[in-house]
């Protein structure tokens, strides 16, 4: 079987390696050849998951339209806010009737699509049965050292996202099927934003109690936007709502806790993002979650804290501040 694997970061080069362990042919699209060189020669991603092998059935190449040729099954690995551009641009490369899966999670800039919302636009209607949508508490590099992983492949059509779940079950990845495609993106997008939130947290030395109500509160934040744009609320308390908000606020792998850490440690943003080297998408998304909030006149503090920290360059400790003098209100 024929996998492409279209974008090379260290997420996308995880699962190829998962599907490269379940014996399939991977095709791993990058556009730099410095990086597809050292994949083929010591089966290695040097720039993002250096220092892990990755299986010999993973062959990198430079070459999109190879990549997609005869292929069985598609993983689009593009980070969310250039993957309507890569769509539109490759289109004509895109076979029918083959399983699109995409690992991206955010909200596009401008527009304030979510993913699914950005491939069921920017692609005609034939392809959008075989649409699924990876999501779930899965660090890259504990992928790739094969620690037991559970994610959830959500699609509106039960018998495609039967088939994939299948095509990506390993012993160390465990998969499970869901039907709430809005409601698994709300989670993967929104736990990046409350992440920063927890990084500062920890950056300003809070301790276990902040960090706690930070991620319990942000929890409802999520579910506030998630109903509001059609979720199923039960959705927010599995794998891709509370599962990866855990992960994500808490792990020392986590990009946008990392931003968060430092921005609570006094560092300006533009260089923590020149030192991180990958893409936060946290930092994309607060801006895209907060306009989202006010269109849908949902109160989300917390998404809003982080967006003044990003955007207005409000010091976290004055955040701080405001979110404890909120006024007073029942929990629920």
């Amino acid at each position: 079987m024929k996998v492409s694997v279209l974008g090379s970061g260290s997420f996308g080069t995880a699962i190829a390696n998962v599907l490269g362990d379940k014996g399939y042919n991977v095709f791993l699209y990058a556009r730099r050849k410095e990086l597809v060189d050292p994949i083929n020669e010591i089966h290695e991603n040097v720039e993002y998951l250096k220092g892990f092998k990755l299986s010999e059935n993973i062959f990198g190449t430079t070459d999109l339209e190879y990549s997609l040729k005869d292929t069985e099954l598609i993983v689009l690995a593009i980070p969310t806010q250039q993957l309507s551009k890569f769509v539109r641009d490759n289109l004509n490369l895109f076979p029918d009737n083959v399983p699109i899966v995409c690992v991206a999670k955010g909200i596009e800039e401008n527009t304030l699509r979510l993913v699914s919302e950005i491939l069921e636009e920017e692609l005609p209607g034939r392809y959008h049965k075989n649409l699924c949508y990876l999501s779930g508490p899965s660090f890259a590099k504990e992928i790739v050292q094969r620690f037991p992983t559970l994610v959830s492949i959500a699609s509106r059509n039960e018998e495609v996202a039967k088939k994939v779940q299948n095509y990506f079950y390993t012993s160390y990845f465990r998969t499970y099927w869901h039907d709430d495609v809005i409601g698994v993106e709300i989670g993967g997008a929104l736990k990046n934003v409350i992440a920063i939130a927890c990084g500062v947290s920890d950056g300003l030395n809070l301790g276990h109690n902040t960090r706690a109500a930070l991620i319990t509160r942000g929890l409802v934040e999520i579910q506030r936007l998630g109903v509001k744009k059609g979720a199923n609320p039960i959705t927010f308390l599995g794998l891709t709502g509370l599962g990866d908000l855990v992960l994500t606020c808490t792990g020392e792998l986590s990009r946008n806790r990392t931003v968060g850490y430092q921005l609570g440690q006094g560092k300006v943003l533009s260089d923590i993002i020149k030192d991180l080297h990958q893409v936060a998408e946290g930092v994309y998304t607060a801006k895209s979650a907060f306009e989202l909030s006010k269109k849908f006149q949902i109160e989300m503090p917390i998404t809003e804290s982080v967006y003044k920290m990003l955007y207005e360059n409000i010091p976290p400790k004055e955040i701080v501040k405001y979110l404890m003098q909120r006024e007073l209100k029942k929990e629920f």
